[in-house]
């Protein structure tokens, strides 16, 4: 199994798809603007610029600018682009096309142009960082390597400018092969395989491992480790071996351990020893493998990352060794100690082991805040939840004036052409900055405009007056409640894991291609409409709410049952997929915090908190009956002996 993420996020940007003929239903200037994004879309500058005079005086007729430009980019002259961020100066346009131009100014090596540009960027782009990096290491400053360090030293692709830099710095031996193998084992232990060959560029002719050999491993390491056909006294064949025990223990750590065990071991010079028990660990974390905490061990005392010991700390969570608990967080940086999470969970580890009045002291410091882990802290201490008193309702004349501010007034028409990634991207440009007044006059305006994701996610930025009622709106409730009443589900909870997936955008479509207020893929759509014996069944009606809500509901109660009733399990379910959530249950029952602080996707277990948070965020705000937070995540039960990897007869694989 990898550990790639299924989907990068639940609620990101919602991309909505336009029915066929929606066109046709906007007004004549919005449908040409509509002609015009298509024609944009398909790179066609003739037909852009045959539309372009009927969107004059448009409120998006920048857009229309922006697209022409975009396309003519490369050959643009300066002065075009220039007039154009003199025109629109501080908006999303103008920071887009900045990024945009600067990124073609870097790929030509338009070096002057690029720093006279470059300080009037806001936003960090990585792609134009490496090569502000690649132009300051043209100047030949020192202080570049540094820098790069933090693109180089990272499991991840490098942007463009970011390789022209390694490759420069590799002809002037500022980088060497033992960088470039270090990167490579970094690249093998995160499973990013294509990126892990892509370093063999870096290395001198005859010291790269040769292609057919590595896909080999890629394909069968298992296989590649049993008979082994390499010379241990090559650096090369060293990192193959590496390569293999890293693929291996993504899926069997314990197999993976027992080959480096049986021998490896003793042909590698000792200073690696410690990097290659560190893949071992991180892949037995991941696995909830309990032995994962001694392989930390065996590593030695080199400094441990964030993420290491972020995942040490998880491991001993689930093995309830809280004096490891404690000391992984005691180890980690001062800005990761100072996350919720390991607050919460070193003053869970004092209390454990005998300091109540420490553990007082941490849960203090977060109880206050409204999220998974201060609810945790604020129970910890006996504090039932209180809704924030609700701050003045914004006056007509605030809101008034937050609706004539260009920014929203383009986001608002935006959607209203279902542009919803340029409108949410207007709307998040516009409000940063806000105070709290202006915060809630927005998310009002978006509410009046049932823009529910915007006066939600508005809402929630407020930092000293809320409006908890904005904050959990429940569009469609009536329609959720029904379906929720009808599967025997809790409403809360219900509302809790919508307001996660979509926002109650019942438009909403991920790249994964779930759809509407649930988020229901189609083959989950297909097979609950088999189950339910649903008669014209349509992909196009899960944009409905009611039609989704009921498919939603049933496949939720579904993962619910499967779950034993955790909702903690099922909410884990819901994201990743049944099969996945029943391999984290592990061999012995876990509490259900513990449980969601170790789930070894970091969008799912992010998810997970967000929906459980919701779920009694919603309670209040309805005036249901609380039910803390700690009582609702229980305890998640031991896997079964018959449930196996793969998923049951005719269940769906979603996300």
């Amino acid at each position: 199994m990898t550990r790639a993420l299924i989907c990068a996020v639940s609620v990101a940007i919602l991309l909505a798809a336009p029915a066929p003929g929606y066109a046709a239903k906007l007004d004549p200037q919005d449908a040409v603007l509509f002609a015009a994004r298509g024609a944009f879309d398909a790179s066609s500058r003739a037909r852009l610029v045959a539309l372009a005079p009927k969107t004059k005086g448009h409120l998006l007729e920048p857009y229309v600018e922006y697209w022409q430009l975009f396309l003519r980019l490369p050959a643009a002259p300066a002065e075009d682009v220039r007039d154009f961020l003199s025109r629109y100066p501080d908006t999303v346009l103008a920071e887009q096309l900045r990024a945009d131009w600067l990124k073609v100014l870097g790929k030509s090596g338009r070096w002057e142009l690029f720093q006279a540009e470059y300080p009037a960027l806001s936003a960090d782009d990585p792609e134009v960082t490496c090569y502000a990096l690649l132009a300051r290491w043209k100047r030949e400053d020192a202080s570049v390597r540094a820098d790069f360090n933090s693109f180089w030293n990272a499991p991840r692709e490098l942007p463009e400018g970011c390789l022209a830099l390694a490759r420069a710095m590799l002809k002037t031996g500022q980088l060497g092969t033992r960088e470039v193998w270090a990167r490579f084992r970094l690249l093998v232990d995160a499973n990013l395989m294509v990126a892990a060959k892509r370093t063999m560029e870096f290395l001198p002719r005859g010291e790269a491992i040769e292609a057919r050999r590595l896909n080999a491993v890629i394909r069968a390491p298992v296989k590649f480790l049993k008979k082994p056909q390499i010379d241990l006294a090559k650096g090369a064949d060293r990192e193959l071996i590496v390569a293999a025990l890293a693929l291996t223990a993504d899926d069997d750590p314990r197999a993976a351990v027992g080959f480096w065990k049986g021998g490896l071991s003793e042909a590698f010079p000792a200073e690696d020893h410690s990097s290659v028990w560190l893949i071992l660990a991180m892949n037995g974390a991941y696995r909830h493998v309990p032995e994962a905490l001694d392989w930390f061990g065996e590593a030695g005392n080199v400094a441990l990352t964030d993420e290491q010991l972020a995942w040490r700390a998880r491991i001993a969570l689930r093995a309830e060794k809280w004096a490891e608990v404690r000391s992984s967080i005691e180890r980690m940086s001062p800005l990761a100690k100072n996350d919720p999470a390991w607050i919460y969970w070193y003053g869970r580890a004092e209390r454990e082991l005998g300091s109540p009045l420490e553990a007082e002291g941490y849960f203090e410091r977060i109880a206050g805040e409204h999220h998974f882990y201060g609810r945790l802290a604020a129970e910890e201490l006996g504090v039932s939840l209180q809704i924030p008193p609700r701050a003045p309702l914004p006056t007509e004349e605030e809101i008034a004036e937050v609706a004539a501010i260009p920014g929203l007034k383009r986001a608002l028409a935006l959607y209203r052409v279902d542009m919803r990634t340029e409108a949410t991207k207007e709307w998040l440009w516009t409000i940063r900055g806000m105070d709290d007044r202006r915060l809630l006059a927005a998310a009002e305006l978006a509410r009046r405009n049932e823009a529910w994701d915007r006066a939600i996610s508005t809402a929630d930025r407020t930092v000293l007056a809320h409006n908890f009622y904005v904050r959990y709106l429940a569009p469609y409730r009536e329609v959720l409640a029904e379906k929720a009443r009808a599967r025997d589900l809790d409403e809360p909870w219900v509302l809790g894991l919508v307001r996660q997936e979509s926002r109650f955008i019942t438009g909403a479509k991920s790249a994964a291609g779930a759809t509407g207020l649930m988020q229901v893929m189609r083959p989950t759509a297909r097979w609950v409409a088999q189950r339910m014996r649903m008669r014209n069944f349509s992909w196009t009606r899960l944009s409905d709410p009611e039609f989704n809500a009921a498919v939603g509901t049933y496949y939720l109660k579904h993962v619910l049952n499967q779950s034993d009733g955790s909702p903690v399990l099922a909410a884990a379910a819901y994201n990743a997929g049944p099969t996945r959530a029943r391999l984290w249950r592990g061999t012995a029952p876990v509490e259900g915090a513990i449980f969601a602080e170790t789930i070894p996707f970091g969008e799912t277990r992010d998810y997970v908190k967000k929906v459980m948070a919701n779920t009694v965020y919603y309670a209040a705000v309805l005036g249901i009956t609380p039910t803390p937070l700690k009582t609702r995540l229980g305890t998640v039960t031991p896997r079964r002996s018959a449930e196996g990897v793969v998923a049951m007869q005719g269940e769906p694989v979603v996300r």
